[in-house]
């Protein structure tokens, strides 16, 4: 396999280790403080790089505007919005389902907003992605699991993932409309500053600031900068750039299963035969959806 071959499925299992990083620091950082101090470490090590490679800075007022905006809409929002609808009681597969829905947004605003036309065989990838997301999922899905939806008090959960899921969608439009020149060590760092400008009033307005300093909040954050931001973040940018806006989003079904694999050896969870079976599916319909 080429390096290039192995970029999607490296992004893919570098990026499922972002919900295990999420459960292991839960207990120990409010939501938004914890994004709030990666995105300004992250921030901070783009920049590093970036003037140690000499890197070009976005030019004008216009340059910083795309990157602040791609930053506020894939990070500041969709993280700050899943994380907090997770935090305030939105249960893991709902939230997952919902994020789900992205790459079958993707797809519907590419031609109109890109100009990128979607072929029966990439609507049939991502068809089917979903589908096996939803088998990976089925058992926190449902009636009766910690999955179920109850109560008035989820409304405001469901709208915060939801906005997360449609501020990823079009900041994955924007940076591919926008960055097609752009340095991805500089745009990266000006993204991570976007992303403060949610996150940050956010936390100061809605948290106390909770950061134990224990080593699963240390070494989450540690991970959460390393390999979430500098490895993750790079490479979504370096595929949103290379490719089809609505094919990378596909890639996103391959999360599901692979945290089902991580939970399963890390923590033990168990993994039903149609879970596995839906991993298949998933990893079906992602192949199709960027065949060549």
């Amino acid at each position: 396999m080429t390096a290039a071959g192995a970029m999607p499925l490296l992004f893919v299992g570098i990026w499922a280790t972002g919900f295990i990083v999420a459960r292991l620091v839960a207990p120990h950082a409010d939501p938004l403080t914890f994004l709030s101090m990666r995105f300004v470490l992250s921030a901070a090590a783009f920049a590093g790089i970036a003037l140690v490679a000499r890197a070009a800075w976005p030019r004008g007022l216009r340059g910083w505007r795309d990157a602040l905006v791609a930053g506020v809409l894939m990070q500041g929002i969709y993280l700050g919005g899943v994380f907090w609808a997770v935090r305030h009681g939105l249960p893991a597969g709902i939230s997952a389902l919902i994020t789900g829905l992205q790459p079958l947004l993707t797809a519907l605003l590419a031609f109109p907003l890109l100009g990128e036309r979607v072929g029966a065989r990439r609507w049939a990838g991502i068809g089917l992605g979903f589908a096996g997301a939803l088998l990976v999922l089925q058992p926190q899905l449902r009636p009766g699991s910690s999955g179920a939806l109850t109560g008035p008090a989820l409304l405001m959960p469901l709208l915060a993932c939801g906005a997360g899921m449609v501020g990823m969608t079009l900041g994955t439009i924007w940076q591919k409309r926008t960055a097609s020149t752009a340095d991805l060590r500089t745009n990266a760092a000006v993204q991570f500053i976007g992303a403060g400008v949610v996150t940050i009033p956010a936390a100061l307005l809605t948290e106390a600031g909770r950061f134990d300093a224990s080593w699963q909040a240390w070494s989450g954050l540690a991970w959460a900068v390393c390999g979430l931001s500098l490895g993750a973040i790079s490479l979504l940018l370096v595929l949103i750039k290379r490719g089809a806006v609505a094919g990378v989003a596909a890639l996103f079904y391959l999360v599901p299963p692979v945290v089902a694999v991580l939970a399963f050896t890390l923590f033990g969870e168990q993994l039903s035969p149609l879970q596995v079976a839906g991993m298949a599916v998933a990893a079906a319909g992602v192949a199709v959806a960027n065949r060549g």
